[in-house]
């Protein structure tokens, strides 16, 4: 424990070294925190706990029908959204399961997903739109395309496989309403006593 504790002190003042010398003094942290916190605003349509259907082609042609449900929330202090995804067959079973988190990179002036899903993960583009948000998956050639729209209380996203010269091929789209609000995942921290 302790030789832990250790590392990460070490990496920690690593970090905030090569942080300070690349820009000549200590980051201002209040400064990078209210720009996330501000950035993050844009997202705030998707906190909630969202239940719905959710239909996958796969590729041998069969759909897969489930009920998907997101739970979605702020996390320190409003610097990073925490999404999770559980899919339930029609006896409730889970069949799909998914965590994602989406940061705002003050220096890029861009947003960005890591998500897990499935055994895989990965950093992913994640944009804000007038009306929700789209991300986009590199594979090989293709491109997996999500996006989505917030409206009314309905999320709704779709997936494409985007080929170069070829027309986007429709495989997933989930329909959501909104069935409550959620404290999750700030809630509930460990008090210090």
């Amino acid at each position: 424990m302790r030789t832990a504790i250790l590392c990460l002190a070490a990496c920690t003042l690593a970090c905030a070294v090569s942080g300070a010398s690349a820009q000549g003094g200590p980051p201002d942290t209040a400064k990078l925190l209210a720009a996330q916190r501000s950035a993050m605003q844009s997202l705030a349509r998707m906190d909630g706990v969202w239940r719905g259907e959710a239909k996958t082609t796969l590729r041998d042609g069969q759909v897969r029908i489930i009920t998907q449900t997101e739970r979605i929330g702020p996390m320190l202090d409003g610097t990073i959204k925490v999404i999770e995804g559980r899919g339930y067959d029609a006896t409730g079973a889970v069949v799909f399961n998914a965590f994602g988190v989406v940061s705002y990179d003050v220096s890029k002036a861009s947003f960005s997903m890591r998500s897990h899903a499935q055994g895989l993960s990965g950093d992913f583009v994640f944009k804000p739109t007038p009306d929700g948000y789209s991300w986009d998956i590199p594979a090989g050639p293709a491109t997996i395309h999500y996006s989505a729209t917030i409206r009314d209380g309905v999320l709704h996203e779709v997936g494409e496989r985007v080929v170069p010269g070829a027309q986007p091929v429709r495989f997933f789209e989930m329909t959501l309403r909104r069935v409550g609000g959620t404290d999750w995942p700030a809630g509930g921290a460990v008090p210090p006593k």
